[in-house]
């Protein structure tokens, strides 16, 4: 019998592609990339960059919260930019999310993302 279960939320994007949310196997949750994508319009926020990295926190905070967790319990986070000159806003923006002791972290410039986002954060979350 597996440990795994799917985790879905109404309260952050439905998964666009034949994948889930999240996946929680034992007491590890395996969140799937978020971009800043309004909930319950499917449309990616407007309000520029800031307005992006705060809709993607959100979106991360809601699927720990399904499963049963909260942000600061993600031991690991990759930041996925299309444009590394945001780094700094990112980080600033962070801080009003995260506190010490912050989770490990990857910050990756790529060519481009789904749907022209311009930001996209997937995690891992240790609910022991």
């Amino acid at each position: 019998m597996s440990n795994r279960s799917v985790i879905k939320t109404d309260r952050a994007p439905a998964a666009i592609g034949p994948y889930s949310q999240a996946i929680k196997a034992g007491s590890t949750v395996y969140l799937s990339g978020q971009i800043p994508l309004d909930p319950t319009s499917m449309e990616l926020v407007g309000g520029g960059m800031d307005a992006q990295v705060r809709r993607v926190f959100d979106n991360l905070s809601a699927v720990c919260d399904a499963a049963g967790g909260a942000l600061h319990d993600i031991v690991k986070l990759n930041i996925f930019l299309t444009d590394l000159s945001h780094f700094n806003l990112v980080n600033e923006i962070m801080k009003e999310y995260f506190q010490e002791p912050y989770p490990a972290r990857a910050a990756i410039g790529v060519a481009a993302l789904p749907k022209g986002a311009e930001v996209e954060m997937d995690a891992v979350m240790d609910i022991a």
